[in-house]
C-alpha cells in the first residue's frame, strides 16, 4: 500500500512539474517571438528551476528533463540568431545568463550560450569547455549533477577540439578535449556513485536498481573518447586508459566498476586492448569483491579471440605481447584476490582462457595443459562438484580441446585432462565421457597404442565401471543400453598395424571391461572377442608353439585370452550369449589349424549347453548353432569329430518338443555328409538321422491325433522329403529313388485321410517341392535320368 501512494504521490509531482515547464516555456516562446531576450531568460530561468526538485526517482526525473531539454535546443536556436544578426554580442550574453538568481537553472543557461559561444569561433572551444566543465561542480546533488552533465556532455560532443574538426586550435588543443571528456566522466561517475548513498537503507535495492537505468549517461562519455581522432594508441597507453581505470578503481563500487570495465572493452578497438592489456589486467585484482570479473574477462578474452580469428595477420602481435602469460597471470591474480569466489566463476574464467589460447595458439598443447593444470589447482582439496552449473562448466572446459582438435589422441597428450575429470560427480563423469566416444566416433579417429587405449578408458571410467558411491538403481535402462553400446562401439575403433602392439591393446581392453560387473559385460565382451578374432585372422597360419622369454603374438596366445573373456560372462550368467561366442572362436581356431584349441572351444560350448541353457526355445536355437558350426568344422580328427556330432545329435533328440526334436535330428545328418570336405561322407548316418528323423515325425503325429482327435501337420514330413531330395541329388547312395518314391506316397496318404486337417501352407509347400521332383525330371542328362523313376503326382 505504501509502495502505491509513492507512485501516486511521484505522478502527481512529476505532472505538476511538467505543468510548471509547460507554463514558463509558453511565456519564453512568446518572448523570443517578440526579441524580449530579458524576458526569455526569466521564463527560461523560472521553466528550468522545475529541475531543482528532489522529489521524483530517476526515471520521473528523466521524463521532466526532456522537456526542458526539447525547450533549450529551441532557446538555443534563439541566442545564435539573435548572435548571428548582431542584435546581441555572445560574450555579453555568456556574461548575462550567469546573472540567474539559482545555480541550476544558471549552468544549464550557461551549457546552451557555451554550445553558441564554441560554434562562433569568438573563443577557443578548449576555453569554453574548461570554463563550462569547472561550473558544472556548482551542482553537487547525485542526480540534479548527473543530468546537467549529461546535458554538457550532450552539447559539446561535435564542437570538441579535435584533430581534423573546425575547432582544432593549436597542436595541444585535442590534449584539451580529452582532458574535458575525462573530468566530466570522472565528475559523473563520481555523482552517479554517490546515489547509492541518497536515501534509507531498507530502499537500498531499489535505488541500485535505478542506478543501473542511469549507467549510460556515464558510460557516454567513454563513447565520446573513443570517437575523438586524438585518441591514437599512444595517447590511450599513456593518457586515457590509465586515467580511466584509476577511477574505476577507486570509486570502490561493484555496479560502477563492472559496467565501467565492460564499457572500456566494448567501446575501444580490440587493437588498443592487445597493446595495453598489462594495464588493463592490472586492474582486475583490485576490484571489489562483488564485482562480476569472470563476464567482463571473458568477454575481453572472446573479443581478442575474435580478432585473432578474423585477422591472422595480427597473431604474431599477440606472441609479442605475450598474451596468454598475461591473461593466465591476471586471472591467478583474480581467483587470489578473491578466495571465496564461487568455483563456478573461476571455472568459467578458465573456460575463456582456454578458448582463447585454443584460437591464439592452437599449436600450443603446453599452454592448453597449462590452463587445465591452473583449473584443477583451484580444485583441489574440494569434494567432487556437485554445482549443475560448474559440472556443466567443467564439461564446456573438456570439450573445448575435443571440438578444437578433432582428435581425442591430442587430448590424451594433455596431462592435467584427466585430473579435471576426477572433479566430476558420477553422472557428469558419465556424460564427459559419452561426449568423449562421440567425437571419437564423429571424426573416425584410431586409437593405435596401448598406452593412449589405457589413458582413454581412465577418462571413460564412468562408463565401464561402477564409480565410488554411484547408485545403479538410479540409472535409466534405455541411457544405460545406450551408454554400453557406445563402449562397444568405441572398442572397434582401437587399431595398429603392429602385431604385438595390438594384443597389447587387446589385453588393456580386456584389463578393464572385466571390471565392469555383470550388467555391463554381456555388451562389451562381444566386441573384445571380435576385436581379438579380427587379430586372430590376421595372424592365420602362424606357428602357436613358440617359447621363450618374448614370446610373440601368436593366434594360441590370444585364444588364451579369449578364454578368459568369456568365461567371465559366462560367470554372470549369460549362456546364450557365451556360447554363441565360443563357437565364433572355435571356427576362428579351425581356421588357423589349431585343433586342441577348437575342440576346447566346443567342450565349453556343450558344457554351457548343459549346465546353464534350460528354456526349450533357446534350447533350439543354441543346437542349431552348434550343428551349424560343427558342419563347417575341418580340423578335427575322426575320433574328436564323432565325440562331437554324437553329443549333438544326442542333445537333437532330447528336445522338449517333438518339432524341435524332429528337426534339429535331420539338420545333423549334414555333420556326416560335407561337400567340401574329403572323408566326410558317411552315407549310412545320414541315413540313420533321417529315419530318425521320420519316427520322430511319425510320433509327432501320432501325439496330435492322440490329443485333438485328429492327424497333425505334415510339414515335418515335406521337410524331410527335401532332405532327402537334397542327398539324392548329391550322390548318397543310401538314399534311393524308391526311399524317396515311399515317403512321398506317405505324405500323400497323410494328407488324403479321414481325419486330416486342412493345412495350406504345408500343401503349398509339397506342391512346390513335386514341382521341383518334375522339373529335374525335364531337365534332362545325369540328374534327369536320377529322377526318372519318381512319380511326382
Amino acid at each position: 500500500m505504501h509502495a502505491d501512494t509513492v507512485a501516486e504521490d511521484e505522478e502527481k509531482w512529476l505532472a505538476e512539474g511538467i505543468a510548471g515547464v509547460q507554463q514558463n516555456a509558453y511565456y519564453m516562446h512568446r518572448a523570443l517571438d517578440s526579441n524580449n531576450l530579458k524576458d526569455a531568460l526569466k521564463f527560461s530561468a523560472q521553466m528550468l528551476s522545475e529541475l531543482r526538485t528532489s522529489r521524483l526517482s530517476p526515471h520521473k526525473y528523466y521524463e521532466l528533463y526532456m522537456r526542458a531539454f526539447d525547450e533549450l535546443r529551441k532557446l538555443e536556436m534563439f541566442f545564435r540568431e539573435e548572435t548571428t544578426r548582431g542584435n546581441c554580442s555572445v560574450v555579453d550574453l555568456y556574461e548575462l545568463v550567469q546573472h540567474a538568481g539559482n545555480v541550476l537553472p544558471r549552468l544549464y543557461l550557461l551549457c546552451t550560450v557555451g554550445s553558441v559561444y564554441i560554434k562562433s569561433k569568438e573563443a577557443p572551444a578548449k576555453d569554453v569547455l574548461k570554463d563550462l566543465v569547472e561550473m558544472s561542480r556548482g551542482i553537487q546533488h547525485p542526480l540534479r549533477g548527473l543530468f546537467l552533465r549529461s546535458y554538457l556532455s550532450q552539447i559539446s560532443r561535435d564542437k570538441l577540439p579535435d584533430i581534423g574538426s573546425e575547432y582544432e586550435g593549436d597542436a595541444d588543443s585535442v590534449n584539451d578535449a580529452i582532458e574535458f571528456v575525462l573530468q566530466n566522466f570522472i565528475e559523473m561517475n563520481k555523482l552517479w556513485v554517490r546515489m547509492q548513498h541518497q536515501g534509507p537503507q531498507r530502499d537500498k535495492e531499489k535505488r541500485e536498481k535505478e542506478r543501473s537505468e542511469l549507467r549510460d549517461l556515464v558510460g557516454k562519455n567513454l563513447h565520446v573518447l573513443s570517437q575523438i581522432e586524438g585518441v591514437d594508441l599512444e595517447m590511450y597507453k599513456e593518457t586515457v586508459l590509465p586515467r580511466i581505470l584509476e577511477q574505476v578503481v577507486n570509486c570502490k563500487d561493484e555496479l560502477a566498476q563492472f559496467y565501467l570495465m565492460d564499457c572500456i572493452i566494448q567501446v575501444f578497438p580490440d587493437e588498443y586492448h592487445l597493446q595495453t592489456l598489462e594495464t588493463l589486467l592490472s586492474a582486475f585484482p583490485q576490484l571489489q569483491p562483488g564485482v562480476d570479473i569472470k563476464t567482463v574477462l571473458s568477454q575481453l578474452m572472446d573479443r581478442l579471440s575474435n580478432y585473432a580469428a578474423s585477422s591472422p595477420e595480427v597473431l604474431p602481435e599477440f606472441l609479442q605481447v605475450e598474451a596468454f602469460a598475461k591473461f593466465s597471470s591476471a586471472i591467478g591474480k583474480v581467483i587470489e584476490a578473491q578466495p571465496d569466489m564461487p568455483a563456478v566463476s573461476a571455472i568459467t574464467l578458465y573456460v575463456s582462457l582456454l578458448t582463447f589460447t585454443l584460437r591464439v595458439h592452437p599449436d600450443r598443447l603446453d599452454y592448453v595443459d597449462q590452463v587445465l593444470g591452473a583449473c584443477v589447482k583451484k580444485l583441489s582439496g574440494k569434494e567432487k562438484l556437485q554445482d549443475s552449473r560448474a559440472t556443466k562448466q567443467i564439461v564446456a572446459l573438456l570439450s573445448a580441446p575435443l571440438e578444437k582438435y578433432s582428435n581425442i589422441v591430442t587430448a590424451l597428450e594433455l596431462s592435467n585432462y584427466p585430473k579435471v575429470m576426477d572433479h566430476l560427480d558420477n553422472s557428469t563423469t558419465k556424460v564427459m565421457a559419452v561426449v568423449i566416444i562421440q567425437s571419437i566416433m564423429k571424426n573416425t579417429t584410431c586409437v593405435s597404442t596401448s598406452d593412449k587405449v589405457e589413458a582413454l578408458f581412465e577418462l571413460i571410467k564412468g562408463l565401464i565401471k561402477d564409480m565410488d558411491g554411484a547408485q545403479d538403481d538410479d540409472v535409466d535402462e534405455e541411457d544405460f543400453k545406450e551408454e554400453q553400446n557406445s563402449v562397444a562401439r568405441l572398442i572397434h575403433m582401437l587399431y595398429n598395424e603392429d602385431q604385438e602392439e595390438m594384443l597389447k591393446i587387446i589385453c588393456t581392453v580386456q584389463k578393464h571391461i572385466l571390471r565392469g560387473g555383470p550388467k555391463r559385460l554381456p555388451f562389451t565382451v562381444p566386441s573384445l572377442v571380435f576385436l581379438a578374432l579380427k587379430l586372430v585372422r590376421r595372424l592365420q597360419g602362424q606357428d602357436g608353439d613358440v617359447v621363450g622369454e618374448d614370446v610373440p603374438t601368436t593366434p594360441k596366445k590370444i585364444f588364451q585370452i579369449l578364454n578368459q573373456t568369456i568365461e567371465a560372462l559366462y560367470l554372470v550368467p549369460c549362456p546364450e550369449l557365451s556360447l554363441r561366442l565360443y563357437l565364433q572362436c572355435a571356427e576362428a581356431a579351425n581356421d588357423c589349424d589349431l585343433e586342441p584349441v577348437a575342440y576346447e572351444f566346443f567342450t565349453q560350448a556343450f558344457i554351457l549347453y548343459e549346465e546353464e541353457i534350460a528354456d526349450s526355445k533357446a534350447q533350439v536355437t543354441a543346437i542349431h548353432l552348434i550343428i551349424g558350426t560343427l558342419q563347417r568344422m575341418n580340423i578335427f580328427g575322426v575320433e574328436n569329430r564323432d565325440t562331437l556330432t554324437h553329443k549333438a545329435t544326442g542333445y537333437s533328440a532330447k528336445l522338449l518338443k517333438k518339432p524341435d526334436q524332429c528337426r534339429a535330428v535331420y539338420a545333423c545328418s549334414h555333420l556326416f555328409w560335407v561337400e567340401d570336405q574329403d572323408g566326410v561322407k558317411d552315407g549310412e548316418r545320414v541315413l540313420l538321422c533321417l529315419k530318425r528323423a521320420l519316427r520322430i515325425a511319425n510320433a509327432a503325429q501320432q501325439m496330435a491325433n492322440a490329443a485333438r482327435g485328429s492327424s497333425g501337420s505334415i510339414s515335418l514330413f515335406i521337410e524331410i522329403l527335401n532332405k532327402y531330395l537334397y542327398f539324392f541329388e548329391k550322390g548318397n547312395p543310401q538314399i534311393t529313388s524308391s526311399a524317396i518314391q515311399g515317403l512321398i506316397e506317405l505324405i500323400t496318404t497323410e494328407m488324403q485321410g479321414e481325419n486330416a486337417t486342412s493345412d495350406p501352407s504345408a500343401e503349398a509347400f509339397f506342391a512346390s517341392t513335386m514341382r521341383y521332383i518334375q522339373f529335374q525330371k525335364q531337365k534332362g542328362g545325369s540328374m534327369g535320368e536320377k529322377y526318372e523313376t519318381i512319380k511326382a503326382s
